[in-house]
């Protein structure tokens, strides 16, 4: 859709309707699972205001008719998707998860599957923080158990933008304060120049990370061989109930059997029918 000059200069100066706010969380919510109320109006409006500056449209109005009417939304969707989706993230983010994968989920892991490549699965990893722990507890914990296995770990996520965070593996540094002294030697590089307040992933612990793009509303999750342990922690909690079990479904579907699932402290699996058993709190085994 071509767009005039007079239209570009026009202010932006609109509000969201409750029309358009409508179409929009439907869409939102048909194509990503994630809960649009009425609550997150002024949030939604707030952020689309870029998408209204990056595609040239001087209204509300006119970004809807160029989604809806005019067949923009197939090349806009990843953008509208990435400015509606929270990113919080924190390396060793409720850290008992990764006492437990240490204490208990590998140690049953290595005796089951003798013979096996470790894998693992971060399911909405965000710019990188989960994934990243992921990487290094299992390397501390392999390299002084069991050096001769390997392992890699999946990470996936709806946002290309985040994605594309993640594959650098840069952060600030303060982000990786709860990184133990120990591992922050081995993985993490911190730039030459003292200014700068970035450190970034080391190159041995990126390679052991793969980043694609995933929905977790599709009907079938392509991450190839079967998972040992699966992260969807702070997900859940954007789904309704019916969305929640869908996912559920699937991910246990990539999961081995015996093998673990980790879910967010603020989620549940009640009331649903899965093939897994709870082994600690929010941690559940298949099967």
């Amino acid at each position: 859709m071509r767009v005039s000059a007079a239209m570009r200069s026009q202010p932006l100066d609109d509000r969201l309707s409750k029309r358009n706010f409508d179409v929009l969380s439907k869409y939102i919510y048909d194509y990503s699972g994630i809960k649009m109320p009425h609550s997150k109006m002024t949030m939604l409006e707030g952020r689309l205001r870029r998408r209204l500056r990056v595609t040239a449209m001087p209204t509300f109005d006119s970004y809807c008719d160029y989604l809806f009417k005019h067949g923009g939304i197939e090349a806009e969707s990843i953008f509208l998707i990435d400015a509606v989706t929270t990113n919080k993230t924190d390396f060793f983010r409720e850290p008992k998860h990764f006492d437990y994968m240490t204490q208990a989920a590998l140690p049953d892991i290595l005796k089951t599957y003798a013979d096996r490549r470790i894998r693992t699965w971060s399911s909405a990893c965000s710019t990188g923080a989960e994934p990243y722990t992921m990487a290094m507890v299992l390397s501390e914990f392999l390299s002084s158990s069991t050096p001769e296995r390997d392992y890699f770990v999946l990470a996936t996520d709806l946002s290309t933008d985040v994605l594309q965070k993640a594959q650098r593996g840069i952060y600030q540094s303060d982000l990786l304060a709860p990184v133990p002294a120990d591992m922050m030697s081995k993985y993490v590089m911190r730039s030459s120049d003292s200014r700068r307040q970035e450190v970034r992933i080391s190159p041995k612990l990126r390679s052991r990370v793969g980043f694609a793009r995933l929905n977790l509303m599709d009907e079938a999750y392509p991450v190839g061989d079967l998972m040992h342990m699966i992260f969807c922690r702070n997900v859940l909690i954007y789904f309704d109930k019916p969305t929640q079990q869908h996912v559920l479904s699937r991910l246990c579907q990539a999961l081995l059997p015996g093998g673990y699932l980790f879910i967010g402290h603020s989620e549940t699996v009640t009331g649903f029918d899965l093939p897994i058993r709870q082994v600690a709190n929010t941690v559940f085994k298949r099967v």
